[in-house]
């Protein structure tokens, strides 16, 4: 903690990054758009709020009590005062530094706080403490919205993430994922959502969603089949990229093969635990020939992946422990060669704002730094 706020002094995470226009691709009856700029995503989803005619489903980790979070309180109050049905669910742990003033909405919102302490921690640790990581919006079946952005000032202009917005029949997908979530953990208090069925299959684009209350975790399986599959290609980008055993080997025996890996990280996160750790495995993958890129000066928050020019994922879901096997979590995952397209020319813009991690620097590095890995290490189960 007292590392982290003098790295915090010394280097804020507060420099300009590189950014693209939302980028649009069909994917059967479905339209898909690229965010990388806050701004441009929290534009398009008040929008959506504000045409909103029978229903808004908004879940989301962090809602800072700011600006930009008042505006998403305000658009959502008005559709429910203008007579939508609107349905919230927000994580209580995430959003302790919160005024719980800020959360008493319109008591026309239904309104589900994600308990921090539940029934069963002691009993059942993993199925007993696993946040709701997720960040989603649903409006009207129509527009869906998912991906790495909480909802904040900070992350509206100063974080590198990656959203998507859905528009067409595959929005059933993230309705879904929110109707089993709040029917699992609504209170009495609270109204059952209708399960609606799909009247269409999509089976190129669909949400892998992890429920550590069932001991479900299909994001870890959809990363570990796509990067077995690669023959050419693998470009992940993780704000926190702590693998374990089986994704660790994954990537070794691709590179192994000849195909080109490559990983994108932030140099300094806003968790420098999370950055030791991530550290413990980064001699590893050098020697096993995965290359290591390290995003300068700013926060990069995305949680997205391409393999071979065909299958991307976006969600999220960070390759650490708690996001795999602990936490709530939604990825999409999506075979279609125009998304992975428009995914990697967002890499090859995030590279632009990243120096490449040789071998050699690497081993070069502070004694603190070795030292500061071998202390967190142990944490490595838990993170």
């Amino acid at each position: 903690m007292a590392a982290e706020r003098l790295r915090r002094h010394r280097h804020p995470l507060d420099a300009p990054f590189p950014t693209a226009a939302p980028a649009d691709n069909t994917v059967g009856a479905t339209t898909t758009t690229v965010y990388t700029f806050g701004d441009d995503l929290y534009a398009a989803m008040l929008d959506a709020i504000a045409g909103a005619r029978d229903h808004v489903f908004f879940e989301t980790y962090i809602w800072k009590g700011d600006d930009v979070g008042h505006r998403f309180r305000d658009a959502l109050e008005a559709a429910a005062a203008r007579g939508v049905e609107v349905y919230v669910v927000y994580d209580a742990f995430a959003n302790l530094v919160v005024p719980r003033s800020f959360f008493r909405l319109d008591t026309r919102i239904h309104v589900l706080r994600f308990p921090w302490v539940r029934a069963g921690a002691l009993v059942s640790p993993l199925r007993a403490s696993g946040r709701d990581h997720r960040k989603l919006l649903v409006v009207d079946d129509e527009l869906g919205f998912v991906g790495g952005y909480n909802i904040g000032s900070l992350y509206a202009r100063h974080w590198r993430d990656t959203h998507v917005r859905l528009a067409g029949p595959a929005v059933w997908e993230l309705r879904n994922g929110f109707v089993d979530f709040w029917n699992r953990w609504r209170t009495p208090a609270l109204p059952v959502l209708p399960d609606v069925g799909s009247t269409s299959w999509l089976p190129q684009l669909r949400a892998a969603r992890n429920s550590p209350s069932d001991l479900v975790f299909p994001i870890r399986n959809v990363y570990l089949d796509a990067i077995d599959r690669a023959t050419s290609h693998v470009q992940i980008t993780q704000a926190y990229f702590i693998p374990d055993r089986e994704i660790l080997a994954a990537l070794l025996d691709a590179a192994a093969r000849g195909v080109d890996v490559r990983v994108l990280v932030p140099e300094r996160s806003n968790h420098v635990v999370a950055d030791w750790l991530a550290r413990g495995h980064y001699g590893t993958l050098l020697r096993g020939g995965v290359r290591i890129f390290l995003y300068a000066d700013a926060m990069i928050h995305a949680k997205t992946a391409t393999v071979d020019g065909r299958w991307s994922t976006v969600g999220t879901a960070n390759i650490d422990r708690l996001s795999l096997t602990g936490n709530y979590e939604i990825n999409l995952e999506i075979v279609d060669a125009g998304v992975a397209a428009t995914l990697e020319e967002v890499f090859a813009m995030d590279l632009t704002n990243a120096r490449e991690l040789t071998r050699a620097a690497w081993e070069a590095r502070p004694t603190l730094h070795k030292v500061g890995e071998r202390l967190v290490s142990p944490l490595a189960p838990f993170l």
